[in-house]
Formats: C-alpha cells, structure tokens, sequence
C-alpha cells in the first residue's frame, strides 16, 4: 500500500507540473509550433504560446500513460506456471486516477480563458480604427478619422475587377468596426488566426468589435469566411502592413486627394494587390461549360487563392 501510495503522489506531482507548462514562454520556431500557423499579431503569439504548451502537455501525459501501460506488460511478463500474487483495489491510486483528468482540464481551461481575454481585449483608446464594411460580393474599408477633400472620410471599395487593398500600420493598436450591408459574412485574415463574423443591423459595426496589433510588414490576402451567396468566393481583398511613418504618409495622401493606387505609390509600394488578383468572372463562367477533358479549360484562370 505504501509503494502504491508513493506512486500515487509522483504521477500527481508529475501530471500537475505538466499542466502549468501552459503558462510558460516558449520558442517561436517551426519545431515549437507543432503545425501551428505563423500569425503576424500581438494576440496571434499568445494562442501560438497556449498551443505549444498544450501539445507538450499532451505528449507528456501521452507518455506517461505508454509507460504505465507497458511496464506492467514487461515486468509482469509470465515466468512460469506459478501464479503470481494478486492484488486490487489500490484505493489511493484510484482516487488519483480520477481527480487528475479533473485537475488537468480545470488547467487547460483555466490557460484557455486567460488567452482568449487576451485576444478579445478591448484597448481604451486604440490608435486607429477602421470601419469594414461587407457587401454582397466586395468589402468597404473606411477611415473615419482621416476625412479627404470632399470632407468625408476616405475609403476602399472592392470591385470585381479591383481587389480592395486595406492598409494597416505595425505596432499600433487597430480598432476594426465590422459591419454588413446585406447578409451574414465573416472578416478573415488567416495571418491574423481570428475572424469575426459581419453580422447585418449593426450599421456602425460599433457593437462588433475587435482590436490586434499587426507586428510584421507585408501583403497578406483576407476572405470572407461565411458563406453568402453566388460569389462567396470571390470575395477577397488584401491587407497591406506597413510601418508607421509609412502609414501615416499613406493617410495624408488619400487626405489630399489621391487613390488608393496613388498613394501607395506615394510611399513605395505597388498600387494594385500582391497577395491575390481578381477573378475573372466571364472567363471563369465560360470555363465551367468546358465539357471535362477537352482541353481548352487548361489556361488558368483567375482566383483569389
């Protein structure tokens, strides 16, 4: 009983320590990642950190329980025809065993809520908001703040030949306002690792809220992740990070006049999207009558992908 008490307390001690490694700092690398996406947010490094850990507990519980499982298997081995000494009901061991998954899942939850805080946090006062506006089948991004010559604030609107591109400046706190003019879509940034979805009679998009804080430069394509009509899939637009000051001489270029196109130009980069391209809406019907095999559907087409 005392050999059985004394496993008892170290398969506690061990599985409980397990747990707490949720809370801990690990190393961003393609190794520690165990398949998790590379985020390019604030918020995406704190799910990437609950993720990492979880799947270092898992393993650890996993081989733990091997261990358990195949040690009694080889120590145990028969030796001959005489029966061994039986024992049961290893009643410290067993309340173990049962108040352990218990205690593991109260930490998993516990991390899971303090992660998910963290990435719904609202800032009190954010350094920029965009309005997003969804429609069917193309986005609206607004400026509020930054109002242009016509004294209304700048924007970018989709169209089926203009992929929408949404700049955004690194290391500052961005509020999104999502709004829907029609129907239910969903904004989706894969980099991001979160979406929210676009829920219409919410005009000013004020009650469906999110911030992030995007800390690398680049082109990355955004989708709408809920399915809402004939051309769901062709819904794309592409955010374009940059840096601050380059953010801010975006801004005051739209202020004075200029483009979409323009002033990206105005700061470096390419006018039009990187990230993705338009479809090519009669192309890509005429292309779906092509009877299978016959071979003159073999040019590409346009996608979003």
């Amino acid at each position: 009983m005392a050999r059985g008490s004394r496993l008892a307390r170290l398969a506690a001690l061990g599985l409980l320590g397990v747990v707490t490694l949720t809370g801990c700092t690990a190393p961003d690398s393609t190794l520690w990642r165990f398949g998790w996406p590379d985020g390019i947010t604030k918020q995406a490094q704190d799910m990437r950190q609950l993720w990492t850990w979880s799947v270092i507990a898992a393993l650890i519980v996993g081989v733990i329980v091997w261990v358990l499982i195949l040690w009694p298997v080889v120590r145990h081995r028969k030796r001959g025809d005489e029966l061994p000494r039986q024992t049961a009901y290893n009643l410290p061991l067993e309340i173990v065993y049962t108040i352990l998954p218990f205690l593991i899942i109260a930490a998993l939850f516990f991390f899971t809520v303090v992660v998910q805080d963290k990435v719904q946090k609202r800032s009190d006062k954010p350094d920029e908001t965009i309005a997003v506006r969804a429609f069917k089948w193309n986005w609206q991004f607004t400026y509020p703040k930054a109002d242009g010559p016509d004294g209304k604030p700048v924007s970018t609107v989709g169209t089926s030949a203009e992929i929408p591109i949404l700049v955004l400046p690194t290391n500052r706190t961005i509020r999104f306002e999502v709004s829907s003019a029609d129907v239910i879509h969903s904004f989706w940034v894969p980099e991001f690792l979160f979406k929210l979805d676009v829920i219409p009679g919410n005009e000013n998009g004020r009650n469906n809220v999110f911030d992030v804080t995007v800390n690398k430069e680049g082109a990355y394509v955004g989708r709408c992740a809920e399915l809402c009509g004939t051309y769901h899939a062709y819904m794309n637009f592409e955010v374009r990070a940059v840096s601050g000051s380059d953010f801010d001489a975006y801004i005051a270029a739209r202020q004075s006049g200029q483009s979409t196109a323009q002033a990206l130009e105005s700061i470096g980069q390419q006018g039009t999207s990187i990230a993705t391209h338009p479809f090519d809406l009669v192309h890509d019907d005429q292309r779906s009558q092509v009877p299978a095999g016959t071979g003159n559907g073999s040019n590409g087409a346009g996608s979003n992908g």
